[in-house]
């Protein structure tokens, strides 16, 4: 069995799973512990999954929405308020579109439904641990006119001692433009020609500048200046 590293390439990626069925639950983590990468922790409602997660810090929370005790929306909501760097990857076998939208806005990197095969959750688990949004096929576009329609209302008033918006290199606007088109990675590097890990560099330099904490706030800022449309 090959090791699935983080972005440095030297320790596993930390995943923990949250599901209210032990037998799904267990299926998960241990197609995913045989895949390489290192499940720290499962949890089986919602109030645990927060302790849990507190305590053993993985990098990809596999949450399910539908949670005793405390709905993965809050959980996801909860935990990457006080960890930013947390990656979330919903797997639920709702594919309601208010479903989809809730988890997103509560922070979650990805989407993918229950009837995913083990090879794809394993893809999804790797992409979103470097910061890939991963979504079931349908939902990516759902998710994206969501952000367009919130980067469409008025934006609070400035401040008359607002500082002014950092400046961007060429190429981090280049990978930025292409991240509000709903672009992957992995179709930004092969686009621009560049490798997988410097479009992350790019990404989390420009989420830097600006202040920003995570790809939805990234496009959203991207989608008000109009670059989507660039």
């Amino acid at each position: 069995m090959t090791e699935v590293t983080d972005v440095a390439g030297q320790d596993p990626i930390k995943v923990m799973v949250v599901d209210d069925h032990p037998m799904w639950r267990d299926a998960v983590a241990r197609d995913l512990d045989a895949s390489g990468f290192a499940v720290v922790a499962t949890a089986g409602d919602g109030e645990q999954a927060v302790r849990r997660a507190r305590a053993a810090a993985p990098d990809v929370l596999v949450l399910d929405l539908n949670l005793p005790a405390k709905p993965g929306v809050q959980v996801c909501k909860e935990l990457v308020a006080t960890n930013p760097a947390l990656r979330v990857l919903v797997l639920s076998a709702s594919g309601e579109h208010a479903d989809v939208l809730e988890a997103v806005k509560s922070g979650a990197t990805g989407y993918l439904l229950k009837s995913a095969s083990t090879e794809e959750l394993i893809d999804a688990v790797r992409r979103t641990a470097v910061g890939d949004p991963v979504f079931t096929p349908g939902l990516a576009g759902l998710v994206l006119g969501e952000y367009r329609r919130l980067a469409s209302e008025p934006a609070p008033a400035a401040g008359a001692d607002e500082p002014k918006a950092p400046q961007l290199t060429d190429r981090e606007t280049e990978v930025l433009r292409l991240v509000a088109k709903g672009l992957s990675y992995k179709q930004i590097a092969e686009r621009l020609v560049i490798s997988h890990r410097t479009v992350q560099n790019h990404v989390q330099n420009t989420l830097g500048k600006l202040q920003l904490h995570n790809r939805v706030e990234l496009v959203r800022y991207a989608i008000e200046r109009g670059l989507d449309e660039a």
